[in-house]
């Protein structure tokens, strides 16, 4: 169980990338079945991002289940000729309350720029949606001993200047550690998150002692608690752990009040 001051209110987002069918929908329903139940009393907000195609429904079947949903993408434009994209004013129609940009995934499979990834936050924040923000240094990166410039550089280039606690969070992800089962030491952690913290209130003024930064990258039910205990860690973006609720609700209860 994490105990530390409550002052930014955490954030628990579970990215499910190409994954999920329309009969996944009672992963949700049970991850928002257990927040009105025994988990009524965990201090964050929990989210879940699925595939574009669920997320309608999945608004619709909700009901009062207190489970926020978000987008895993989206265009910089409104409206236009741009084949299999989807903006971010569809995200929010369909039930959105925030999308994920400038993913590791994104940027490297897609090739993507921290300038595409701001123009997608400014999207983001043009449709009323909340961005969040994706930044993190690859394994030789780490190795070269760059991962606070790759960081600080992804940051200042990927953020609008009206960023805000309100409109925008950010996730730190290093790239080594998605999907690998490897994971930085808390000090590691401590160390970037202290840094990220530092250029947000340089970035954004006292605004950003307040935002939201999230740790993403092999966060499971395990090494959770200890993860989210760190200073400056107001959450987690999880991966293929949140795709079954009982994983997810594993790493969800390192914020269960006593």
């Amino acid at each position: 169980m994490v105990n530390h001051r409550r002052e930014i209110r955490p954030l628990v987002a579970g990215n499910w990338k190409m994954n999920g069918l329309k009969v996944s929908f009672g992963e949700v329903q049970a991850v928002g079945d257990a927040l009105l139940g025994p988990l009524a009393s965990i201090a964050a907000d929990v989210m879940i991002a699925p595939p574009a195609t669920l997320i309608a429904g999945f608004a619709s079947g909700l009901g009062a289940r207190p489970v926020l949903l978000a987008g895993q993408d989206c265009h910089a434009k409104a409206s236009g000729a741009h084949t299999g994209d989807i903006s971010a004013e569809m995200l929010k129609d369909a039930g959105a309350s925030a999308v994920i940009v400038g993913h590791s995934e994104r940027r490297a499979d897609h090739g993507e720029t921290s300038e595409q990834v701001r123009a997608k936050a400014e999207a983001a924040h043009r449709a009323g949606l909340v961005a969040i923000v994706c930044i993190g240094e690859t394994q030789e990166e780490r190795a070269a001993g760059a991962t606070l410039d790759v960081v600080s550089r992804q940051l200042k280039g990927s953020m609008p200047k009206a960023s805000t606690a309100v409109n925008t969070v950010v996730a730190y992800e290093p790239v080594w550690a998605i999907g690998t089962g490897l994971t930085p030491t808390p000090d590691d952690v401590r160390i970037v998150h202290a840094a990220i913290r530092s250029d947000l209130v340089h970035l954004i003024g006292p605004e950003g002692a307040h935002m939201r930064v999230l740790y993403g990258g092999s966060v499971k039910p395990d090494n959770a608690a200890t993860l989210m205990s760190v200073e400056n860690v107001n959450g987690a973006l999880v991966g293929g752990a949140s795709l079954k609720a009982s994983d997810f609700l594993a790493i969800v209860r390192a914020y269960e009040t006593p």
